[in-house]
């Protein structure tokens, strides 16, 4: 007999989106809920902008370094992760994240169905080309407004 816990991996919650040089894969979407898991491949010098949005996140690093950046009570915090570490990214704390290192980074993310819909719209699914450019930013900037995503800078 199975748990109600275990969740066989079908390939309908798998799909691949780029955001702003990201690569962004869907794990799981719990249909109702608002429970989504993707694995994120941060390559090296990639970094997301700072923001912040009202659902909590729970970061899990698989793969290399990730230096995440959050605004806590008690003032920013930088944390240095490697794999196996866990971060928790509270409801409208302000964050970021980037790869430092020379290797890629790669981390799951557990987040809310906003945040899916945001990356499944928003993203594309192709790799780019090259480094974001302003408008490309400009253009996320807005759309993620429309998600409950305030970025704070790009």
């Amino acid at each position: 007999m199975m748990s109600n816990s275990f969740v066989k991996k079908h390939a309908e919650n798998e799909k691949r989106f780029f955001v702003l040089g990201d690569r962004i894969e869907r794990r799981l979407r719990l249909r109702g809920n608002w429970l989504n898991i993707f694995d994120v491949t941060v390559p090296p010098g990639s970094r997301t902008p700072k923001h912040a949005h009202a659902s909590p996140e729970v970061f899990r690093i698989l793969e290399g370094r990730l230096t995440i950046w959050r605004l806590t009570d008690n003032g920013p915090e930088e944390i240095e992760a490697g794999a196996g570490d866990i971060v928790t990214i509270a409801p409208f704390m302000v964050h970021g994240y980037s790869n430092r290192g020379t290797v890629p980074a790669v981390f799951s993310a557990v987040v809310d169905r906003e945040m899916a819909e945001f990356i499944e719209a928003e993203g594309t699914t192709e790799p780019p080309k090259s480094s974001p450019s302003a408008e490309t930013i400009a253009r996320m900037t807005a759309a993620a407004n429309a998600y409950g995503i305030t970025i704070l800078a790009a």
